[in-house]
């Protein structure tokens, strides 16, 4: 750089030298000094920085986690393996970042090659045998969490175990990471003051070079050409170290910007919700009347309140609950809400009054609301529910309610779905590997928080904390859930490459919920999820130790991939980062991955059959000796054939290709279909599934056009 810029501007401009995940700088530089630099031999590309977008106890449990059997005790809850989590820093003196029960700092992996980075309020001493290393970047002053993000993620993925955690008493019980003995290494990248690329590529570069076994990342850019986006580019050095990269898919669902990070090279997480509900009890009547009924309603009031025999009012002028100036002139009371279907609105409306006891809130499915908090004494109960309140306080000279808050419960006929919110694939950006990869949960997690920020509103102005866990929704809480697990299977069998390791996530990953029917999409009505929402499904930790076979895939498959888009040479080096890569005789786009993905023209003539053809690699991990046969479901209207139908292994890591072609046409409606591949072992131990989705080319915009 001294051969193209002054001494004086490198010192004032000079941010940060990538030397791992990928090569090259960030600086602030003015448009002629841009040019002296562009001039430069060595110069591939460059792009201005950009603004990355966040995606905001009882989980492992839901997933099946035991302490007894399955991955758990088989990868020693993830003692050894680093997670790296570039995020919004650590609060490093929360419970969920003890080492108690952790083993000592001198058998660290030798690898390990961190700091603990010394700053603001923040001294090395804080760091232990579970938080092992910290750094920040942007030329802050600290790695401490002044937003909350951070400590969110790092413990959900590998937080210690903590008693008695809860929000204000909901999901009270005992919080811990989904691998509790995995080690934690912090990298502050995003600040009060701004969230930049280039601190994310400081950040990722900085993980790689430190050794860390995984990298999550709960953040991403939307709109960005691969060879433009942060994450893509880190994550291709991280891969070729065979580091796994989890990441989130973005909250932007179900019908907004589709999702961020679908990314060849990592794996892309979605998030879902759970079977955990919390809840108040509305009492209509009283123990003196004949006539009373108990109605469960879903609430996240903070306040360990109970509103008791206050009177019932359902009145047709204030019962839109929208006017703070009509509110304001009712009696103590409680008060009926009718189904505006502006929840927030009326919340806020009652928030601004005192002289109202409490509300009752109507939906025609509550549990299809997204409540992440409630700020006024209130409750959520269905239309047909409301019915039965009605009736009560017209036939009552006295209407008497109550409603007892804190309360929390499990309904298993409703889980896992997909959460309305999680971005949708296909990849704008590589729409030819279906993403996103699996699902999480990521609906109103508990997890650990910074315990001098709020975390709840009463009223119009009492801000509330929860004493250091927080109950949050987003892929970004998904994102960590894949982290520890993932960490966990790398714990269990090192010798898995990043690869294997998304595959075996993948093809084990269940399509059915509790009730045994298919996975419903909150976002679109409860109908059947498609893997555009959830990928090959939800995450299932303890199959995945075990998949039988495995998809793997090389850095030069991926760069295959990358020649058969188009980009030009430098586009393509600015994320290989080296010319050792040959595009000359390799191009293509079927990848090696564990699902398919066809598309078709929906203004083609109805009729006009496509052909699309692939061929898979699998190496066997399970057994030395094995004979699997397929089973395939197609897509509705679309024709299947997959040759050979049965593949034999004779030994462990034995590999076998098979080939599928697919045959479908446009049915001049755009709908997207979808199916799966299955192979079963004969020995019935083993199913090895992989999903096919043939969609409308509208569903993967420019991008695939323009390949």
């Amino acid at each position: 750089l001294t051969s193209c810029l002054s001494h004086s501007s490198l010192e004032n401009s000079f941010l940060y030298s990538y030397q791992n995940a990928l090569h090259g700088f960030s600086a602030v530089l003015s448009q002629q000094e841009l040019q002296t630099v562009q001039n430069h031999p060595g110069f591939l590309s460059s792009y201005k920085d950009k603004l990355v977008t966040m995606d905001t106890t009882y989980t492992s449990q839901f997933m099946s986690l035991n302490p007894s059997t399955g991955l758990w005790p088989a990868s020693n809850f993830g003692e050894d393996v680093i997670i790296g989590v570039i995020d919004t820093g650590i609060w490093p003196e929360s419970p969920s970042f003890s080492d108690h029960g952790m083993t000592y700092p001198s058998k660290l992996p030798s690898k390990w090659k961190g700091i603990c980075q010394e700053g603001q309020d923040f001294n090395s001493s804080l760091c232990n045998s579970k938080l092992i290393g910290v750094r920040y970047f942007n030329k802050g002053n600290s790695a401490r969490d002044t937003i909350g993000h951070g400590t969110h993620t790092s413990s959900t993925a590998a937080g210690n175990y903590v008693e008695g955690a809860s929000y204000f008493g909901y999901a009270d019980g005992v919080a811990r990471g989904m691998a509790p003995r995995a080690r934690v290494a912090m990298y502050k990248v995003i600040w009060d003051e701004g969230r930049c690329a280039s601190d994310v590529l400081a950040g990722m570069d900085q993980a790689v070079a430190d050794g860390v076994d995984i990298i999550s990342i709960s953040m991403g850019f939307d709109g960005v050409p691969l060879y433009e986006d942060p994450v893509a580019i880190a994550s291709f050095g991280a891969m070729e170290k065979e580091i796994l990269v989890s990441s989130s898919a973005g909250n932007n669902g179900p019908r907004g910007i589709p999702l961020h990070n679908g990314i060849a090279w990592v794996m892309t997480v979605a998030a879902g919700n759970f079977d955990r509900t919390y809840v108040a009890s509305l009492t209509v009547g009283n123990d003196k009347e004949k006539e009373q009924h108990i109605i469960v309603g879903r609430s996240i009031f903070p306040l360990n309140a109970w509103v008791k025999n206050e009177t019932l009012i359902y009145n047709k002028t204030l019962s839109k609950c929208d006017s703070l100036e009509l509110l304001s002139q009712a009696p103590r009371a409680i008060i009926v809400c009718e189904d505006t279907g502006f929840l927030n609105d009326q919340m806020r409306a009652i928030s601004g009054v005192t002289n109202l006891a409490g509300a009752i809130f109507v939906s025609k499915d509550p549990s299809r609301v997204d409540l992440e908090s409630m700020s006024c004494p209130g409750v959520l109960i269905s239309t047909m529910e409301l019915a039965t309140v009605i009736d009560y306080i017209k036939s009552s000279d006295n209407p008497i309610g109550a409603i007892k808050f804190r309360q929390t419960v499990t309904r298993k006929d409703i889980a896992p779905s997909v959460a309305g919110y999680t971005s949708r694939g296909p990849s704008p950006n590589c729409p030819a590997i279906l993403k996103p990869d699996v699902m999480a949960p990521g609906s109103l997690v508990l997890a650990s928080w910074i315990p001098n920020g709020s975390t709840a509103l009463v009223g119009k102005n009492m801000l509330l904390t929860s004493e250091g866990f927080n109950l949050i929704s987003g892929t970004s809480m998904a994102c960590p859930h894949a982290s520890g697990v993932a960490a966990m299977l790398r714990g269990v069998h090192p010798e898995w490459s990043h690869a294997a390791i998304r595959s075996a996530m993948m093809t084990t990953a269940a399509q059915l919920d509790s009730s045994m029917m298919p996975i419903k999409d909150f976002g679109l009505n409860y109908t059947a999820a498609s893997p555009l929402a959830m990928g090959a499904g939800h995450m299932m930790p303890n199959k995945a130790m075990d998949p039988g076979l495995v998809y793997d895939a090389t850095p030069q498959e991926y760069v295959s991939l990358l020649c058969s888009m188009n980009f030009t040479r430098n586009q393509i080096m600015t994320i290989t980062r080296s010319n050792e890569y040959d595009c000359a005789n390799s191009s293509s786009l079927d990848l090696n991955y564990p699902s398919f993905v066809a598309f078709y023209d929906k203004n083609v003539t109805t009729g006009a059959m496509l052909t699309h053809k692939f061929r898979r690699v699998v190496t066997n991990v399970g057994a030395a000796t094995a004979s699997y046969e397929v089973k395939v479901a197609p897509p509705v209207g679309v024709k299947v054939a997959v040759w050979p139908q049965r593949l034999v292994f004779g030994k462990k890591n034995e590999q076998r290709d098979y080939f599928v072609e697919i045959t479908y046409g446009s049915d001049g409606e755009g709908m997207v279909s979808y199916g799966s591949i299955v192979w079963v072992e004969e020995s019935g131990k083993h199913t090895v599934r992989s999903p096919i989705v043939v969609a409308p080319t509208s569903s993967a915009g420019s991008v695939w056009m323009h390949v």
